[in-house]
């Protein structure tokens, strides 16, 4: 219903140009005009932020109706610091249970603080509200496809934005002229190849969403289960999500295309009885970022969420990110209008990206030293379920996940989980070693 209407209210001609004096980058009594290419919530919060500040913002989606496959999971700050609407939200998650390659069970909400939950939603529903709520800040809605980025010839000229309208009033081939663009277009940003900002790898999500019988989605009230092991995934993991009246069920890896369906049989599997009875009703799959772009803003242009490349390896997680990045563009590319009558690459370097690493890189790097220990092999993901058990673990991971502030550990509590750790490696080795044992007995059999 929030997506139909979000969908309705788009508005955009089949031809759409705005003409621009030669002191196009800098010219004081005039608004600052951005093209904003994606409409998640990296894109919705970025125009938002621009609109809200008196930005003429053109947000461009070329599928207002659909949305990126996700488990859904957002911090429970994200509730507070983005005024996302409590009945967004479709499951309040109180209960984390991380299964090893052997079936052995960490439940991980021992040490959830009192009153404290994981949402979960519905991108299309989260994504859909957050773009009305930047069109009522004033954005336009552009429903259409970005085709290609006519870069500027100088520093007081224009980008041109090219794009296929899919309007319902009409289809056809539109031109923007803006000051600056913000790419929030996804891990195959198209923004981010017209103006060079580098390649990266990138993994493939693919999800099912399956309809359960009562009994079954009873289960999956307040719980979400992740799976790790070589059967699920070679480098991530897999999911069982509840939703309003259904699960997401699905898995994330960088392995070819033709080895995800296996991957994904394998998550069906090990869930087995508990999501037996279930009917698919919509099958997704989606690129996601491995690691940040070599270059995340090229002249007045800006890259965020997907785009930019902010998913943490070990977690997976973008919604918060993506959404935050955003804001922090949208918000540096006013400020520095405002200031100076100009949008200036150094100026974005200054006020956007130093700001979004001061504030999270030292999260992105300790996440992906922990996937490059935890999850290169059984025995790592065994030791990785062990150590999820142990109660200062779970205290330090949820102060760090659903607060998003790296909180300094205790001294004595920090050295004795690098014991444990060592000691969970060497002894998870073995089981490791005998779970691929196994697995490659069942295939020959």
């Amino acid at each position: 219903m929030v997506a139909a209407a979000a969908a309705a209210s788009c508005h955009s001609p089949a031809r759409f140009a705005i003409s621009c004096s030669a002191a196009s980058s800098s010219a004081p009594g005039r608004p600052l005009r951005v093209a904003v290419v994606g409409g998640g919530p990296a894109g919705a919060s970025a125009a938002e932020a621009l609109a809200s500040s008196g930005a003429r913002t053109f947000l461009l989606e070329r599928s207002p109706a659909g949305a990126k496959p996700c488990g859904g999971a957002i911090p429970l700050c994200m509730l507070d610091e983005f005024a996302i609407p409590r009945d967004l939200v479709d499951r309040r998650v109180t209960r984390m249970r991380v299964l090893s390659p052997s079936n052995l069970a960490a439940d991980f909400s021992r040490a959830l603080p009192p009153g404290a939950h994981i949402p979960m939603l519905r991108r299309e529903v989260l994504d859909s509200f957050l773009r009305r709520r930047a069109a009522d800040a004033g954005a336009e809605l552009v429903p259409g496809l970005v085709t290609s980025l006519s870069l500027p010839a100088g520093p007081a000229d224009p980008y041109r934005v090219h794009y296929i309208s899919s309007s319902a009033e009409g289809q056809g081939r539109g031109v923007l002229e803006v000051d600056a663009v913000v790419g929030a277009d996804g891990a195959n940003s198209r923004v981010a190849r017209e103006v060079g900002a580098g390649g990266y790898s990138t993994a493939i999500a693919f999800q099912e969403r399956i309809r359960l019988p009562d009994a079954a989605m009873a289960y999956y009230d307040d719980l979400a289960e992740m799976y790790v092991g070589g059967d699920v995934s070679p480098d991530f993991y897999g999911w069982v999500f509840p939703k309003c009246d259904h699960v997401a069920v699905g898995t994330g890896t960088v392995a070819a295309k033709p080895e995800i369906k296996r991957l994904q049989s394998g998550i069906r599997a090990r869930a087995g009885p508990k999501i037996a009875g279930g009917r698919v009703v919509k099958v997704e799959a989606h690129p996601i970022p491995e690691h940040p772009r070599p270059r995340r803003v090229v002249g007045r242009v800006a890259l965020v969420g997907d785009a930019a490349g902010y998913v943490t390896r070990c977690s997976g997680e973008g919604i918060y990110f993506a959404a935050k990045s955003g804001r922090l563009c949208g918000q540096a590319m006013a400020e520095e209008w405002a200031r100076t009558g100009a949008v200036t690459e150094a100026g974005l370097r200054r006020g956007y990206l130093r700001r979004w690493d001061d504030e999270f890189l030292l999260m992105f790097r300790f996440l992906d030293l922990l996937q490059r220990v935890f999850y290169g092999g059984n025995a790592g993901r065994e030791a990785l379920v062990e150590m999820c058990a142990d109660e200062y673990v779970q205290r330090r991971t949820f102060e760090s996940y659903l607060y998003k502030r790296m909180v300094p550990g205790e001294p004595w509590g920090d050295l004795r989980l690098l014991w444990r750790t060592v000691a969970s490696m060497v002894r998870c080795g073995v089981i490791g070693r005998e779970v691929m044992r196994l697995r490659r007995l069942e295939l020959q059999a």
